[in-house]
């Protein structure tokens, strides 16, 4: 099995919570000395650098939001001078005031490193010709894989997203191995090939994928196996995790075994908590993700509140990694989550659903919206070309959902082709209801 840094990716737990420790003390002295902001919030809390001792010392520090870097934007939370940045890139907001996140010579190198080693984790090597179709420019994922499958000494071509039937056309012509995009644009790239005749298995040599952006389920990676061929060339879809927060993506991967992702735990503690009190849950339990980057020099961000909902395990991968892993992967976001008639109900909890009928579509999405004084749940999803759907068949879907989500859905099968395609994200949510 091969890695990046073999010794580092399997150091027993006990040795690497000490190295966390360390490395926490190191990165809370460096923003305390350095950052006004962090400086006062260490000071509300009463809590100091050298108080960091043992690993469950690290819950004495505060905790830091995305309300904080939109309070501070552009540059409040830069923790070193100005003229060490090299590289900024920012995400568009989603209210209405964006991030923005700052990188020294070191951090590019370092994130570039994390790129390369969760390449290495599901089996990509120096041989492989490297599609890059997430999006280059302020959003961290074109720019992270390039500099990422460069360092690994992959031959890269920066295709950035769109213009779907030249993509396979590259693919065809350069012998493209590997792709890297969101899992709906990856189901959306399945859907084109067909419909171009192109047979991915035989036309082409695409072995693995790196799928992510979006929580997706082990349904979603069978079909998009399927349909662009990677089982048949000796690989799989591998999902990965970043946030922009703490470097972009390369922040965790799934390896080959495929048993979760993987949390680079040399640079990031990742700890799980319940998002009502802020108190770890147990090992097991569903909670939301709390990070702390240890390794970034320009913005590191101490115990920062991502809202990913996730369950953490501990125990060795049969890789032989050491580190935490999320076996079920990102389940979804808190604030994607919305409250149906008193119930929680998640886009990936849907999604897990409809992927199991083979006579359904990849392309869906749900649609909340209040009747008189009550809420109500419609999922749209397309059937598959050549498929009738039953009345019989929808009325089995319905009862799936219902037993899963515990809330009645209204089904809507349309018909394919009709709903929207993602180059990007995926928007699964519209809510039409007006709260007060």
């Amino acid at each position: 099995m091969p890695f990046e840094n073999e010794k580092m990716e399997t150091m027993p737990r006990k040795e690497l919570e000490e190295y966390q420790v360390k490395m926490m003390r190191s990165v809370a002295k460096h923003v305390y000395e350095n950052n006004e902001f962090y400086r006062r919030k260490f000071k509300e809390k009463g809590v100091k650098p050298e108080d960091i001792k043992t690993i469950e010392d690290i819950s004495k520090l505060p905790f830091t939001y995305k309300k904080d870097l939109r309070d501070n934007y552009p540059f409040g939370l830069i923790s070193v001078p100005f003229e060490d940045v090299v590289r900024i890139h920012m995400s568009s907001g989603t209210s209405g005031k964006p991030t923005a996140v700052a990188y020294t010579v070191k951090d590019i190198d370092t994130w570039a490193t994390l790129i390369k080693r969760s390449m290495i984790a599901a089996g990509a090597d120096s041989s492989d010709i490297v599609q890059n179709m997430y999006g280059y420019g302020l959003f961290t994922g074109g720019l992270g894989f390039h500099y990422g499958a460069e360092k690994l000494g992959a031959k890269v071509i920066p295709m950035s997203t769109g213009n779907t039937q030249r993509q396979i056309e590259v693919m065809m012509d350069y012998g493209t191995t590997v792709i890297t995009c969101t899992p709906s644009y990856a189901m959306f790239l399945g859907e084109t090939m067909e419909s171009m005749g192109i047979d991915p298995e035989k036309d082409l040599k695409l072995r693995i994928g790196f799928i992510g952006a979006e929580p997706w389920s082990k349904k979603t990676r069978e079909r998009i196996e399927k349909k662009l061929g990677l089982t048949a060339h000796g690989g799989g879809a591998y999902d990965h995790y970043g946030l922009s927060e703490m470097c972009g993506p390369g922040v965790g991967a799934e390896c080959t075994a495929q048993e979760g992702l993987h949390i680079w735990a040399d640079h990031f503690y990742l700890e799980v908590v319940d998002p009502e009190t802020g108190e770890p849950v147990s090992e097991g339990e569903k909670g939301v993700m709390v990070m702390t980057n240890f390794t970034k020099e320009a913005m590191p961000f101490i115990r920062y509140w991502i809202g990913d909902v996730t369950i953490i395990d501990y125990e060795p991968c049969e890789c032989g990694r050491t580190h935490p892993r999320l076996p079920q992967g990102i389940l979804g976001r808190a604030d994607d989550m919305v409250v149906v008639r008193g119930i929680n109900v998640f886009p990936s909890q849907v999604e897990f659903v409809l992927m199991k009928f083979p006579e359904l579509g990849e392309a869906w999405q749900m649609i909340v919206d209040r009747k008189g004084t009550l809420d109500s749940l419609e999922i749209e999803v397309e059937r598959k070309e050549g498929i009738q759907v039953t009345e019989e068949l929808k009325s089995r879907i319905q009862e799936e959902l219902k037993s899963y989500l515990n809330i009645r859905a209204e089904l809507i099968i349309k018909e394919p082709g009709t709903l929207p395609r993602y180059e990007g994200k995926a928007k699964r949510v519209i809510d039409k209801r007006e709260f007060a």
